[in-house]
C-alpha cells in the first residue's frame, strides 16, 4: 500500500470537513493553521503518516506545552487533530486511533468580564444617533447585545433573515447551524431607524459621484459601509472601539463582550439555562454554563450588600461576646 504524504492527508481531511461540517471559511482557516504547525513539526521529526501513534502525540503536545501554550490552546490543536487521527484510520494508514488515551489536565475556565447595565446604556448613549452612520453602529449594538449574536452573525446579516412584524431574526452559526433569535423592543426600534437611512448609503446624491461608482448593484447585508458594501468584523469592531474609547469603564471591550453581556444579564434576570443556550446557539450546554459562574457572583453580592446577617455581627452576638 502507498502511504500519502501529510501534504495530501491534510488536504482531503480538511476538505472532508468542509463539506462534512460545513465550516466558516475562519473556522477552516484556524483548523488549517494547527493542522499545518504539527505537519511542520512531523517533518522535523521525520515522523511520517503510518507512525502517528499515541507516543507521538503526547510528544507534540508537550512540544506545544514547552512553547509555552495555554492549555486552552494545546486543547483546541489536540482537537484539530483528534479529526485528522480519525482520518489516518478510515483511510486505513494506522489501525488504531492514539487520540482517546490523551488527556490533557483540567484548567479553570477565565469567566468573561462584562458590563453592567448602566455601562451598556452609557455606551450607547455615546452614539451620534443623527448620523446615518451613527444608526446604523447603533443598531448594531442593540442587535449585539440584545440578541447575543456573534461578531461573524451579525455582521453576516442578510434582509431576508430578519422579520421586524414577528419581532425575531434567523442566526447562522458556527458550521451553518440555523438557529431563531427573539428580537427585543429597543434593537427593533434602532434597526427600524437605521432601514429608514440606509438607502442614503446605498443610493448617493447626484454630487456623490465617486462614491456611486463603486457600490454594489445589489447588497442585502443589512449592515453597510459607506462605500455600500457589507459590514465586516473588523469594520464592526473599529466602530465599537470609537464610541468606547472615552470612557475608561468601557474602552476595553471588543464586540464578543456584548454577547457575554446578553448571557449574564439574561441569567441574573432569572432566564432558564436551556433557553439562554439555544439562543446562543451553543451545541453544549457546558458552554453557556459559565455565565452561572458569574450569576453567583453576582448573587453573592447582592446577598453582602442587603442581607443584615451577611456582613456584621448581630446584635445578639454583640452583647454576649
Amino acid at each position: 500500500m502507498i502511504v500519502s504524504d501529510w501534504d495530501e492527508i491534510i488536504d482531503r481531511h480538511l476538505s472532508r470537513q468542509a463539506v462534512e461540517r460545513g465550516l466558516s471559511p475562519h473556522s477552516m482557516e484556524a483548523y488549517g493553521r494547527d493542522l499545518r504547525d504539527f505537519q511542520d513539526w512531523c517533518r522535523a521529526k521525520s515522523l511520517q503518516p503510518e507512525h502517528f501513534d499515541a507516543s507521538a502525540l503526547t510528544t507534540y503536545l508537550e512540544a506545544l506545552a514547552d512553547r509555552g501554550l495555554a492549555v486552552s490552546s494545546q486543547r483546541r490543536h489536540l482537537a484539530s487533530l483528534r479529526g485528522l487521527a480519525r482520518q489516518l484510520v478510515d483511510e486505513k494508514i494506522i489501525e488504531r486511533d492514539p487520540a482517546p488515551a490523551i488527556k490533557l489536565r483540567p484548567h479553570p475556565r477565565k469567566l468573561p468580564r462584562t458590563l453592567s447595565l448602566r455601562d451598556i446604556e452609557n455606551l450607547l448613549d455615546a452614539i451620534d444617533a443623527k448620523t446615518a452612520r451613527g444608526l446604523r453602529d447603533r443598531a448594531m449594538l442593540e442587535l449585539a447585545y440584545g440578541c447575543g449574536l456573534r461578531v461573524s452573525e451579525l455582521v453576516g446579516l442578510t434582509l431576508h433573515q430578519v422579520n421586524l412584524d414577528a419581532g425575531v431574526l434567523v442566526a447562522f452559526g458556527k458550521g451553518s447551524k440555523e438557529r431563531m433569535v427573539p428580537i427585543g423592543g429597543a434593537a427593533i426600534r434602532a434597526l427600524k431607524r437605521w432601514l429608514s437611512r440606509r438607502d442614503e448609503i446605498l443610493n448617493p446624491s447626484d454630487d456623490n459621484r465617486r462614491a456611486k461608482k463603486i457600490i454594489p448593484k445589489r447588497v442585502t447585508a443589512v449592515f453597510v459601509t459607506r462605500l455600500g458594501r457589507a459590514m465586516t468584523r473588523q469594520g464592526f469592531f473599529k466602530a465599537l472601539k470609537g464610541w468606547a474609547a472615552n470612557d475608561p469603564r468601557t474602552s476595553w471591550i471588543s464586540p464578543h463582550t456584548l454577547r457575554h453581556c446578553f448571557a449574564t444579564h439574561l441569567i441574573e434576570g432569572g432566564a432558564d439555562l436551556r433557553a439562554v443556550q439555544e439562543m446562543l446557539g451553543h451545541s453544549d450546554i457546558s458552554t453557556t454554563q459559565i455565565y452561572t459562574h458569574l450569576s453567583k457572583s453576582h448573587l453573592r453580592k447582592v446577598h453582602r450588600t442587603f442581607h443584615p446577617r451577611a456582613t456584621r455581627a448581630s446584635a445578639h452576638e454583640d452583647t454576649t461576646a
